[in-house]
């Protein structure tokens, strides 16, 4: 018997709605905040949400340094790299100076956590 019933994944941030507008925008889900903006969530009709909280004295992950460690990242699967990287810089993430592979590219969205866009 499995004791949870769905992952939901929560990030940090130092700003809810404006990292849930990021991923809103990323993946086409649509997105809640709550009315003091403290959470939000980015939804979608057949995935978990991922939910993102406020956080004073917030500290990004200094990936690929160990200093503050990224924690926790998504993949996100895409058709093309090259097309989705691009929307993905127009939509506010910034890429990583260091790119260790060939089949994936290393962004950090707006409050730093690194995420990667994967051919898939």
């Amino acid at each position: 018997m499995a004791i949870a019933k769905q992952p939901v994944v929560v990030l940090d941030a130092p700003d809810a709605g404006e990292l849930a507008e990021f991923y809103g925008k990323l993946l086409d889900w649509s997105v809640t905040v709550d009315e003091d903006g403290t959470w939000a969530e980015v939804v979608s009709n057949s995935w978990p949400p991922i939910c993102i909280q406020q956080v004073e004295d917030y500290h990004a992950p200094s990936w690929p340094s160990q200093a503050h460690p990224q924690q926790m990242h998504l993949d996100v699967m895409v058709d093309d790299l090259n097309v989705a990287e691009k929307a993905v810089l127009e939509i506010g993430a910034g890429k990583a100076p260091e790119q260790p592979g060939e089949t994936f590219r290393v962004f950090l969205d707006p409050a730093g956590h690194p995420f990667c866009l994967c051919k898939g």
